[in-house]
């Protein structure tokens, strides 16, 4: 409940002589590239485009230091974070420190520049280029800069993440974050050339383990996003190439790089460097190895070169970049100062579910410019705090509401209330069954519980049933690629005085697609309130007698089927036992289960002769009368109708009838059992559930 990419290697001085042998992850050129290849009908776009701030640039640099505005540019970014629930969300703070450690080595403030050779210390320069956080959104709302959104295909990378949501290029840096970008790669972006053909696709994508220097990232990472916001202002890798046709794409570290140049005129020639040498001199002078724009693992500097070429790019109107840092664009998203106002409270918490005695961090990601809060914690150990991030016990079962009141520098207040946002489970429980057929919405809202890190598409409840209204269901029809769908159930099972097996059992109803990958249900057990989970049966859909149709399935009375099972107990007979399904879905249609069912397995035992064939119920479900029909063998004895937790309910004497009809009207509807006791045997006889409706 609670809840490979390459690795950059700090080398100090000491250590120069120490050679890596890994690739710097860096895919631009190479994603440049493809966007020529494949789309023929833009190449000529991205040809002029650079052909044009290729010309500006050379004039821009030309012009003397006297015209050239000192100001600092202020460029408004996005993170756009696109995840699937795990470690891929990361944290606001990770990505203000992501910012942090851009804008440091942009200005030159990182402590490390001392370490810079002596041949290039005077070259290394103060960009005058910074990063802000947008305060204000493209529709003119409050923003914090960063956007959450839910996709699998955030382990896909690429532009398809793009396309899932992007702010207007020319007024804000968007950055992707996701799960993966590529094969051992971290990070890509599109040129102003490339984006002026793809403006859709303008902006970076990296993978969040390379964002910033904590979190899921590490220090020796704190140079990727530098790296791919050169790229973003035009800079080329250190040794040269691009993707234009007059210029070829340039592995790093290729002899033949000599021959090829960056277009800046103070980074010598070099073929680019995968290790930290620096007394390098591939190519007949000593190299740069420190560039940002290197692969060397060691970088530090941007030169005055560069930071001229990048001023010339911002200034360039090639793919809206000179629109960036404009009086006009600071006010439309709220960076003209940097003093933003107050506008939102929220809260975030690490985990909304838990037992028992355990405990839960919230932290205040309220914006902006908060100075003071007050939280109120409902049931928990800690009943008050003003502290930005505060750990609270939950000691007592139940659902609990917490609040936050902030207020800025100005004296602005702002309160957000959620009302039963905690939910305490029992650690222990007298509840032996689990009965749900999904008719009662606030019963199924009580029982049944999505783990923290559930995906955006998942079982939800739907009016089509087995014999009933209401069932829950999984919209896989929509839904492309392998995804798991979960329900979890939260209120624990005490499984102690069962034998040595649990039953499960439930109504379905599915079909297959003709093109439908491998589809399965996971029933899961956790003995330690959701911690862990382990996976005791998987059920296979594609080996069942189910439906197959390429429209978008909805299930008629005919087209369910009911599934039974035992699941041996083993280390999991506990007083709080919880049980989830996962649907394991890969390109089929849609999934319906209904009547689900948990229980000691004693309870379906059957003698080895088939009671069945001596002791017939019908109608089956009814909501007034059964009807029991027993071979002349068992005629004397008792009829016992009886609940989940084996309590009996009903009791009928049957003497020298052979059929016995029962009124079942004042029973309340669900799932019980028929028990038939003869007189003249020691045997206790069950059969198989009734349904009342």
């Amino acid at each position: 409940m609670k809840h490979l990419f390459l690795l950059f290697t700090l080398i100090s001085l000491t250590s120069i002589s120490s050679a890596q042998t890994e690739q710097f992850p860096c895919s631009t050129d190479e994603v440049s590239r493809a966007l020529f290849l494949n789309y023929p009908e833009k190449q000529q776009t991205i040809i002029d485009a650079r052909q044009e701030l290729k010309s500006f640039t050379q004039s821009f640099v030309n012009q003397s230091i006297s015209t050239k505005s000192n100001a600092d540019y202020i460029i408004p970014v996005v993170f756009h974070i696109i995840h699937d629930n795990g470690e891929g969300n990361i944290s606001n703070e990770q990505i203000y420190d992501a910012l942090k450690q851009v804008n440091l080595q942009f200005g030159k403030k990182n402590a490390d520049t001392t370490d810079i050779v002596q041949a290039f210390k005077n070259l290394a320069a103060d960009t005058k280029i910074e990063f802000r956080l947008a305060q204000i959104d493209p529709y003119g709302n409050c923003t914090n800069g960063i956007t959450r959104m839910y996709s699998e295909l955030t382990n896909t990378g690429g532009h398809v993440v793009k396309d899932l949501i992007q702010w207007p290029p020319n007024k804000y840096v968007n950055i992707w974050v996701t799960n993966n970008v590529g094969p051992n790669l971290a990070g890509h972006c599109l040129m102003p050339d490339v984006a002026e053909a793809h403006p859709n696709w303008d902006g970076i994508v990296i993978q969040h383990s390379y964002v910033g220097s904590i979190g899921t990232s590490a220090p020796s990472k704190r140079t990727v996003l530098t790296h791919e916001l050169g790229h973003y202002m035009n800079l080329y890798h250190i040794w040269g190439g691009n993707n234009v046709p007059e210029f070829y794409y340039l592995p790093v570290a290729n002899a033949s790089n000599c021959d090829f140049d960056d277009e800046v005129a103070d980074t010598p020639n070099t073929i680019g460097w995968q290790s930290c040498n620096l007394s390098g001199e591939s190519c007949g002078s000593l190299d740069n190895v420190q560039n940002y724009m290197d692969y060397s693992y060691c970088s530090l500097m941007f030169t005055i070169g560069q930071k001229d070429r990048m001023h010339a790019a911002l200034n360039s109107p090639i793919a809206g970049r000179n629109n960036l840092w404009t009086e006009q664009n600071l006010i439309e998203t709220g960076l003209l100062n940097n003093t933003p106002a107050f506008c939102v409270a929220e809260f975030e918490s690490t985990d909304p579910i838990i037992c028992e005695g355990e405990t839960v961090t919230f932290s205040d990601v309220s914006y902006h410019g908060i100075v003071s809060r007050d939280w109120t914690f409902e049931g928990g150990d800690i009943v008050s705090s003003s502290d930005s991030s505060v750990t609270v016990t939950y000691n007592t079962a139940g659902k609990y509401q917490v609040s936050l009141t902030v207020e800025d520098g100005d004296l602005n207040q702002g309160n957000i209330t959620k009302d039963k946002y905690i939910t305490v489970l029992p650690s222990s429980t007298l509840a032996t069954t689990l009965e749900e057929n999904f008719e009662d919405e606030t019963a199924f809202n009580e029982k049944w519980y999505l783990p923290s890190n559930h995906g955006s598409v998942n079982f939800e409840r739907i009016n089509y049933g087995k014999d009933s209204d209401f069932s829950i269901y999984v919209d896989n029809f929509n839904q492309s690629g392998i995804n798991n769908n979960e329900i979890r159930h939260s209120i624990p099972i005490n499984t102690l005085l069962m034998d040595s097996k649990i039953a499960l059992s439930f109504d379905y109803a599915y079909a297959k697609k003709s093109n439908t990958g491998v589809e399965r249900i996971r029933v899961r057990f956790s003995n330690d309130c959701g911690e862990t989970w382990t996976d005791r049966r998987t059920i296979s859909l594609n080996n069942m007698n189910s439906v197959v149709t390429d429209n978008e399935f909805f299930p008629s009375a005919d087209d369910w089927q009911h599934y039974e099972i035992d699941i041996i107990l083993s280390s999991f007979k506990v007083d709080n036992l919880m049980v989830g399904l996962k649907f394991e879905s890969n390109n089929g249609n849609n999934l319906f289960i209904d009547n689900i069912n948990f229980f000691d397995a004693q309870l379906l035992s059957v003698d080895s002769e088939a009671i069945q064939s001596r002791l017939t119920i019908s109608p089956n479900p009814s909501s007034d009368f059964i009807n029991v029909s027993m071979d002349s063998e068992f005629l004397n004895g008792e009829i016992n109708i009886v609940d989940f937790a084996g309590k009996v309910i009903m009791q009928k004497q049957v003497n020298q009838e052979s059929n016995v009809q029962i009124n079942i009207s004042e029973i309340a509807s669900g799932t019980y059992f028929i028990r038939y006791l003869p007189k003249n045997e020691t045997l206790i006889y069950k059969t198989q559930k009734i349904v009342v409706l």
